[in-house]
């Protein structure tokens, strides 16, 4: 069949090279896509929110399966749009990706539901949520009500933190007008549970870890994540089977209950805590980076997952039993402003795999064209193994606006090492 891809990064590319893998797909289209996608599919020149000129396309092409894999694309409704013109995809309707687009949505549908998370408040007002966040015990966790790109959580150790980033949300409306929702403050480590999930059918994934600060040591500004890997050693089988039986189904069930039942992919950002395993957040799509690292560990053809959840049949998922990380390489300056268009030199002398993030081309140069530019993935028996692939590769890479961290795995590798030493 011919397939479409709605997405640009790096998650749309790793869904593409899966899609390669599958003896069912003849022609594989992207849009918009990117440099390194283009290589394995064919670009298209329309926008994720290009809703009705995405459903044309389709219909045009005689496309028979589209996958989702921005936020935005959902929010807009490309799902509903293209269900009512009869055409086959894979993602949630907008009713549905409310569990992201909406902190507040997912914050009363556990609360409802039961499903373990932080206590809440949400917020319109800037004085009103000043007022409570400095009559509470610090870190803040200040969260703001809609889509922000990975960018709209703010940890405040400082009420001058707090009081800036209430500011940006409430006042300045640095990502649109909105609610503020402020949190419990947690601590442990956090991990992705992404779940392939049709009504009350849910599949579980390969666990994954991101790392969300800049530089090394976890030091830095927050970022839509700078690496990932894959399998985790601090999360016990018990620790999976509670938050499948505890969390990601009861979820699915939910809602069912609420009359938006979800198809696609429910990630839920989990985090171990002395008190158990909580829910941080809830996204209606494919991680990203964490898909870049668990879809290659993926048996099964991916091709017959997405039908089975788009059209509610079983389906059954097979894992390879190797490690992978990614290391994210991002232009200089990010995630506040940076450059764009520096040339890119040394792709074709990598081992292991690339997936492009921000990039495109110009003639046959490839470019920065992104805060988030390339991720470097490395495979092997063990995650040390599969690091030393990664920054391997990383170190044949040539580009002098492009940075990156040594330590993607930490947690694992070091941490979870000395505990159980």
């Amino acid at each position: 069949m011919k397939v479409l891809v709605i997405g640009s990064g790096g998650r749309e590319h790793a869904i593409v090279d899966a899609l390669t893998r599958s003896p069912q797909v003849e022609k594989i289209y992207c849009a918009p896509g990117n440099a390194g996608i283009a290589r394995q599919a064919e670009c298209v020149a329309i926008r994720g929110t290009e809703v009705e000129r995405l459903r044309d396309f389709a219909a045009a092409e005689g496309i028979g399966l589209t996958v989702v894999g921005p936020e935005a694309a959902l929010a807009a409704g490309v799902v509903d749009a293209f269900e009512v013109a009869g055409l086959r995809i894979f993602g949630p309707t907008k009713a549905a990706a409310r569990i992201e687009s909406s902190k507040e949505f997912a914050k009363e549908l556990m609360t409802r539901y039961g499903i373990p998370t932080a206590d809440f408040k949400a917020f319109t007002e800037y004085d009103a949520a000043r007022e409570y966040v400095l009559s509470r015990p610090f870190p803040a966790v200040l969260k703001y009500d809609g889509l922000a790109a990975g960018k709209g959580v703010v940890i405040a150790q400082t009420p001058e933190e707090a009081d800036a980033a209430l500011r940006d949300m409430l006042l300045d409306d640095k990502f649109g007008r909105g609610k503020v929702v402020v949190e419990d403050y947690l601590e442990g480590p956090e991990f992705s549970f992404m779940c392939f999930v049709s009504g009350r059918r849910v599949w579980p994934m390969a666990l994954a870890q991101d790392h969300k600060r800049a530089y090394d040591g976890d030091r830095g500004p927050n970022t839509g994540g700078m690496g990932a890997y894959s399998p985790l050693p601090f999360i016990t089988s018990d620790d999976e089977k509670y938050a499948l039986e505890h969390i990601l189904q009861p979820v699915a069930d939910a809602m069912v209950a609420e009359g938006c039942p979800f198809r696609g992919v429910l990630y839920g950002g989990l985090m171990k805590t002395a008190q158990g395993i909580r829910v941080i957040e809830f996204n209606a799509r494919f991680g990203d980076p964490e898909t870049e690292v668990v879809l290659p560990r993926l048996r099964s053809d991916i091709v017959d997952i997405f039908c089975a959840v788009a059209e509610g049949r079983e389906a059954t998922l097979e894992w390879h039993d190797t490690a992978t990380l990614g290391i994210v390489l991002a232009s200089k300056g990010y995630p506040g402003t940076y450059e764009k268009g520096h040339e890119i030199k040394g792709l074709d002398a990598l081992d292991g795999t690339v997936y492009h993030m921000g990039t495109e081309l110009a003639g046959d140069r490839v470019l920065t064209a992104g805060g988030r530019v390339l991720f470097v993935v490395g495979q092997g028996a063990t995650l040390a193994e599969a690091r030393a692939k990664a920054l391997a590769d990383v170190a044949r890479i040539d580009c002098d606006d492009l940075f990156h961290r040594s330590d993607i795995g930490h947690w694992a590798l070091e941490k979870f090492t000395m505990h159980n030493s």
